[in-house]
């Protein structure tokens, strides 16, 4: 057997909700499991975290289906709304909780007044999705007529991990001045509002990556937050090869041997989702030793320095995990410990621990 395999561990994904929980105070937490979990499956995900929380926010009306498809009866925000009027009429079936963002899905819910619990997005700088605060004062006003009346007002933070920030201050002021105006609650925080900024938890807020194991800071750990590695990706050593100086390894010799040593050869590559553009010197880890990529990862395979290490064909080789930090991996390839979770593919092995 290969052995390139990804560990799912349900109990450190319950520490992590009950972090979130304790964090928020007296906010309801909906957790975030929208993109299958990020990469931990949607279900499993749930399930794992459901006693810990108050609901469940994913981004699509197919996510919420397959959740409650799985006999999942809590709370459930669709955080990209409905995109026609099938996918309303069936999210009110589903009894799910939807965002509306844009012009278009108010116009369409006052074509198709129900009972829909409404939360009213408002764009205060982000500038993604949402309306500005006057329209959705405007909008809130119309549903109301029809007998809609939104339940709350949300807002996403674009700069909440940063260390040193004006921006989510600023943000969550004009929020909860809409709010305010409408009367009705906020959500707001995100993990790194939910951690770094307490006076945004407001009613609800919506914790994501913390939940995984991953910090949302790039000066902060993971474990100085106080959160259990819940995602270990791992494959085995199946050649080792001498290398002399000026040898180089891989495609495009991008990495060449200064002197003597020994090069492991590992299964897995980005046809398993590790990410091809890893530089040398992406950490990893053999046998808990830690050490580092060298040369290109390539579709099935990639490199690693054995140089001083005592490692044999069949020895376990950990890509991110205990020893190896998934967001020392993300730094070192320019990208977020998110986009590794969520980019492993259906070909290595998923054990659920």
């Amino acid at each position: 057997m290969r052995g390139t395999r990804v560990e799912i561990r349900n109990a450190a994904l319950a520490h992590n909700a009950r972090r979130a929980k304790q964090l928020a105070g007296g906010a309801d937490v909906f957790a975030m499991v929208k993109a299958n979990g990020y990469g931990h499956g949607l279900v499993n995900a749930a399930n794992a975290m459901l006693n810990q929380v108050d609901g469940l926010g994913v981004a699509l009306l197919e996510e919420a289906r397959q959740l409650r498809d799985a006999g999942i009866g809590a709370p459930i925000l669709v955080a990209e709304g409905c995109f026609d009027q099938e996918e309303m009429i069936e999210a009110r079936a589903l009894s799910l909780e939807l965002v509306v963002h844009s012009p278009w899905q108010v116009a369409m819910l006052l074509e198709n007044p129900g009972t829909d619990r409404l939360w009213l997005k408002v764009n205060t700088g982000m500038n993604r999705l949402g309306l500005r605060p006057a329209i959705a004062l405007q909008a809130a006003e119309q549903l109301a007529a029809v007998g809609m009346k939104p339940v709350g007002v949300m807002t996403h933070f674009a700069c909440a991990d940063d260390e040193q920030n004006e921006r989510t201050t600023r943000q969550h002021m004009l929020a909860q001045e809409v709010a305010d105006a409408l009367g009705l609650p906020l959500s707001a925080a995100n993990s790194a509002a939910l951690i770094r900024y307490p006076n945004t938890r407001a009613k609800r807020v919506r914790p994501g990556i913390m939940l995984y194991g991953s910090s949302p800071f790039t000066w902060k750990s993971a474990a100085e937050i106080g959160l259990q590695v819940s995602h270990r990706f791992a494959a085995r050593l199946i050649a080792i090869n001498d290398i002399q100086p000026g040898e180089s390894v891989g495609y495009g010799a991008t990495w060449t041997a200064a002197q003597a040593g020994r090069v492991g050869v590992v299964a897995v590559g980005y046809g398993d989702g590790y990410p091809r553009h890893a530089p040398s010197g992406t950490p990893a880890a053999i046998n808990g030793e830690p050490t580092v990529l060298v040369g290109r990862v390539s579709m099935d395979m990639l490199t690693i320095d054995l140089n001083g290490i005592d490692a044999h064909v069949g020895d376990e080789v950990e890509l991110w995990g205990d020893v190896v930090d998934v967001d020392a991996v993300a730094k070192a390839c320019g990208t977020i410990s998110y986009e590794l979770f969520c980019q492993i593919t259906s070909r290595p092995e998923r054990i659920i621990v």
